[in-house]
């Protein structure tokens, strides 16, 4: 059975930058912390960073809710990220929005007032 997100993992170029940007982007450092992986407990799940990955704007798509969206967007612009999507309206009043983080890879982001975090197993 699958259980829901548990990692996201995200190849970059330059694993020290990248390590940098991701601990301000979401605000803690890394629980795991070597030289071919680094890994970040965010709400209950992982981001995970690859060395001599292929960073790239195809493939998988995860995306990390927020509260906020217009607020997260502005913050992660701030540091550094463009933007991939503009923020969408998909209906029942879930939002979501892409960026590219200063590595080449897309970083989601969702507000979905639906999200029941008492469901996550």
């Amino acid at each position: 059975m699958i259980k829901g997100l548990r990692t996201a993992i995200y190849p970059v170029n330059d694993l020290a930058a990248a390590k940098a940007w991701y601990t301000e982007a979401f605000g803690t450092a890394p629980y795991f912390d070597q030289p071919f992986y680094v890994g970040f407990a965010i709400g209950g799940f992982e981001l995970g960073l690859i060395p001599d990955g292929e960073p790239g704007k195809a493939g998988t798509q995860v995306y990390w809710g927020v509260d906020d969206i217009e607020a997260e967007m502005q913050r992660l612009l701030a540091l550094g990220a463009s933007t991939h999507s503009a923020i969408q309206d998909v209906g029942e009043g879930i939002r979501t929005a892409e960026l590219a983080d200063p590595f080449g890879n897309v970083l989601g982001l969702i507000q979905n007032p639906l999200f029941d975090p008492k469901a996550v197993r």
